[in-house]
């Protein structure tokens, strides 16, 4: 950017200075909503290699078969080595048919444990696997840090890894917002307490935030309580996030479990495909609930890794190595598989067991977070050290 250009975008939008730096403000509506599949999900059952020989031989039971026209449990074709689990066919078919969805399979963290646990503190971090983890730095806090006139949240229960960091960071637990349990003559008097506290300005800030949540959630499902919306599940959860990143918030993060399938996984039908027509449905209200927000809006699925390539004797899949990430969004330029690939056949598996992870969820979140926000290599870097952004040209 030009001096000029520099000196019009401050007047125009205004510009913050903290610890020496001086940031030019984001796209003011651009949005970014981060999706945790905790549990792993089985990415090679719902984006599928059907030019695979070795996924059919591997998988028995569980495959999924190969694109036909005339077998509505068949693979949805993607192009001519992938296809996209028939549970999906009404909600993101459509659109990666419109160029809104890319899928970048090989994709993961490089951390090895297999643990739940660990792998999803890998990822929330965004920090290498190595001695001197910072437990209290997650990479959203990271992003949130280096930009300014962002307003981030996080759908959750309790506070998540990933939005740890300096600022504080208002989390709501979406599936279960009821009428808040501390009233205005309560919420005055702790607010009182605190008036000469360097912490009222965070007090004031997290009632007030609690108290617009709430308003907006409580009229939603008024909405939903005339025939507006489904009151179940992940569909009505998304539309209220979808409803409050559209009139508020543009930095969210929310968890969606269920997708340990070590038993009874299912093919076209069964326990992960009715997950996927879940997850599917959520996502499909939250493009309907945001609106023409749509357009700036970019939604990231990830996973903490994927699951064996090869079935197990219980019908499932254990615990693997490399996933697939979904990338959508109104600006996104997706209908494509992005980044690299190899040929999956067994000689290609991770350890004879998984996919191997060819793209880092760092690098991956990396270049988005870059062509996003216009942030340069030193912001980036401060997000994610030492990683090169991997320039899948995704937006």
């Amino acid at each position: 950017m030009d001096r000029r250009r520099l000196l019009r975008t401050g007047l125009g939008l205004g510009l913050s200075t903290v610890a020496g730096r001086v940031w030019a403000a984001p796209q003011a509506d651009a949005r970014l909503l981060v999706i945790f599949l905790r549990g792993a999900y089985d990415a090679a059952n719902v984006v599928i290699p059907v030019g695979s020989d070795f996924y059919y031989q591997a998988r028995p039971h569980l495959a999924v078969a190969r694109p036909n026209p005339q077998d509505p449990a068949a693979a949805l074709p993607l192009d001519g080595d992938w296809g996209l689990h028939p549970a999906l066919r009404e909600t993101i078919l459509p659109l990666f048919a419109k160029g809104q969805a890319a899928f970048v399979p090989f994709a993961g963290s490089d951390d090895l444990t297999r643990s739940h646990f660990e792998t999803q503190d890998t990822i929330e971090l965004g920090q290498g696997t190595g001695a001197g983890r910072d437990y209290n730095s997650g990479f959203m806090g990271r992003l949130a840090a280096e930009l300014t006139r962002a307003r981030p949240v996080s759908f959750t229960e309790q506070m998540p890894l990933v939005f740890r960091g300096a600022e504080a960071v208002p989390n709501v637990a979406i599936n279960a917002v009821g009428k808040p349990g501390i009233d205005a003559r309560q919420a005055s008097l702790i607010t009182a307490m605190y008036r000469d506290s360097a912490l009222r300005p965070a007090v004031e800030e997290g009632f007030r935030v609690r108290d617009e949540v709430y308003h907006a959630i409580s009229d939603h499902q008024a909405q939903a309580d005339r025939g507006a919306v489904s009151p179940k599940g992940f569909e009505l959860s998304a539309r209220r996030i979808g409803r409050l990143m559209r009139d508020g918030f543009n930095l969210g993060f929310v968890d969606v479990g269920g997708w340990d399938t070590h038993v009874n996984q299912g093919a076209a039908s069964g326990y992960l495909a009715d997950r996927l027509s879940e997850l599917g449905r959520g996502l499909a209200g939250f493009v309907q609930e945001i609106g023409t927000g749509w357009n700036d809006t970019v939604v990231v699925v990830l996973s903490e890794f994927g699951r064996t390539f090869r079935e197990n004797g219980s019908r499932g899949t254990d615990h693997g190595h490399g996933s697939v990430y979904w990338v959508l969004g109104g600006a996104v330029k997706g209908g494509h598989i992005a980044g690299p690939q190899v040929r999956i056949d067994e000689a290609r598996l991770f350890q004879n067991r998984d996919y191997p992870v060819l793209t880092d969820h760092r690098a991956l979140l990396a270049d988005l977070f870059g062509r996003l926000y216009g942030l340069g290599p030193a912001s980036l870097r401060r997000i994610f050290a030492q990683v090169e952004p991997s320039r899948l040209g995704l937006l």
